[in-house]
C-alpha cells in the first residue's frame, strides 16, 4: 500500500468524522510504518511510534509503546491524545482517546479508542501570503467561545490563516471551532470570523522561543479578505 492510499483520503486538508475514511488514512500509516508523534508535557517531552494496528470495524487502534517509559506513563495518563506525522508531502493528525497498556504480538504497546476526528493536508486549495506583514496583525481567538487567547498571524489566503500562539497549555485539536475570532491591525477595520481549526504544530522561532503554529480555515471567507491579504504583499 503505498500513497495512493492516501490520496483516497479527504483532500485538500479536510476534516472527517467518517470512521471508513479514518480508517483508509490510519491504515496506509500502519503498511508503510510511518512514525507518529504525539506532545504529552507542554511540548517538551515527545512520544514517537508507530500503529501496529488499527481495527477496520472502527473500535480501536494499537499503537506501540516508545522507547521513552516516561513518555509511555505520560500518554497513558491522558484522557485525550492528539496524534501528528508528515508522511511524503502530507501532514496527518488525529486524536484518539481512553489510552490503555496493554500487549501486541507479546511486546508492550497501548490501545485507543478509535480516533474520532482526522485532518489530511496536503498541497493547499489557494496560494497563502506568508512573511514578514506591512504591520503586525493580532488575533484574538475563541473570543466569542470559552476560552479567548491570544495569537499572530503569520500567513492568510482566501481560504483561511496560520497563526502562532505562545501559551504552551492551549490545545488544538482538529476540527475546532474558534468562533468569533477578532483579528485586528492598525489601520484596519477589525474582522470577526470564525474558523475551524485543521492542524498544529510545534514551531521553533529564530530567537529560540517555541510556539504552537495553526492552520486553520474561514468557516465563511469575509468579503474584506483581500484587504487581509495585501498586508503580506
Amino acid at each position: 500500500m503505498g500513497l495512493d492510499e492516501l490520496d483516497k483520503a479527504p483532500a485538500g486538508g479536510r476534516i472527517t468524522r467518517s470512521p471508513s475514511e479514518i480508517a483508509r488514512v490510519l491504515e496506509a500509516l500502519v503498511s508503510r510504518q510511518v512514525p507518529i508523534k504525539s506532545y504529552v508535557r507542554d511540548g517538551e517531552l515527545l512520544f514517537v511510534s508507530r500503529i501496529c494496528r488499527a481495527d477496520p470495524a472502527g473500535e480501536y487502534i494499537i499503537v506501540e509503546s516508545c522507547p521513552d517509559e516516561q513518555a509511555n506513563a505520560e500518554l497513558i495518563s491522558r484522557q485525550r491524545c492528539a496524534f501528528f506525522t508528515d508522511p511524503s508531502g502530507w501532514h496527518v493528525e488525529f486524536v484518539a482517546t481512553a489510552p490503555k497498556a496493554t500487549l501486541h504480538d507479546g511486546k508492550p504497546a497501548i490501545r485507543f479508542g478509535f480516533p474520532e476526528v482526522l485532518s489530511n493536508v496536503q498541497t493547499r486549495d489557494h496560494a497563502r501570503a506568508s512573511g514578514a506583514p506591512t504591520v503586525q496583525i493580532h488575533c484574538i481567538a475563541d473570543e466569542g467561545g470559552f476560552m479567548p487567547f491570544e495569537g499572530w498571524i503569520v500567513d492568510v489566503s482566501v481560504a483561511g490563516i496560520g497563526f502562532l500562539s505562545y501559551d504552551p497549555t492551549i490545545t488544538l485539536e482538529p476540527g475546532t471551532i474558534l468562533k468569533e475570532c477578532r483579528l485586528e491591525a492598525e489601520m484596519m477595520a477589525p474582522l470577526i470570523v470564525d474558523l475551524e481549526v485543521r492542524y498544529s504544530e510545534l514551531v521553533s522561532l529564530p530567537d529560540g522561543t517555541q510556539a504552537k503554529r495553526s492552520g486553520c480555515r474561514f468557516v465563511e471567507p469575509p468579503v474584506t479578505i483581500k484587504d487581509l491579504i495585501g498586508r503580506f504583499r
